[in-house]
């Protein structure tokens, strides 16, 4: 998830305070006013999660790249209390897999596909491969007796 906090004007990014961990953020300018602060609405990977200050001519707008916990879900506010969009009513841009390039291409599809097992309560894409390394493994080795071993 991307945020834009616009910023006063010619404030350098040494004068930013940027504080954010797991499930809270707080932004603001040293000596100033804090111009975000709160919990998030969901977790985020604070080892993934960047920012940077993008300029147009004197204006600042700090640009943040929130990198979620869970993300196959949308969040309807970003900072808890904050007003709720409808996440239902949100309409995606349109595009086609064909538009992606392959690496993106073949995650999206990944994440279809396993979006629909969950669905169906059949086994995601992962669960298949595990399954099918150790029926392998099973094959490989017919000396080992399997029969008493629980596979979680």
């Amino acid at each position: 998830m991307t945020l834009y906090v616009p910023l006063p004007d010619n404030v350098a990014a040494k004068n930013l305070d940027v504080i954010f961990k797991p499930t809270t953020l707080k932004i603001g300018v040293k000596g100033q006013q804090t111009l975000l602060d709160g919990a998030l609405h969901k977790k985020i990977k604070t080892s993934d999660t960047l920012w940077t200050l993008e300029t147009d001519g004197s204006r600042r707008t700090l640009q943040m790249t929130l990198v979620k916990v869970d993300e196959m879900n949308w969040w309807n506010c970003v900072i808890e209390g904050d007003p709720k969009i409808n996440t239902q009513k949100v309409e995606p841009e349109n595009s086609k897999l064909s538009d992606l390039d392959s690496e993106t291409r073949s995650t999206v599809e990944k994440m279809m596909f396993d979006q629909q097992q969950k669905q169906k309560g059949l086994p995601t894409s992962d669960e298949l491969q595990k399954k099918n390394q150790l029926k392998s493994f099973m094959e490989a080795h017919p000396e080992l007796d399997f029969s008493k071993a629980k596979f979680m």
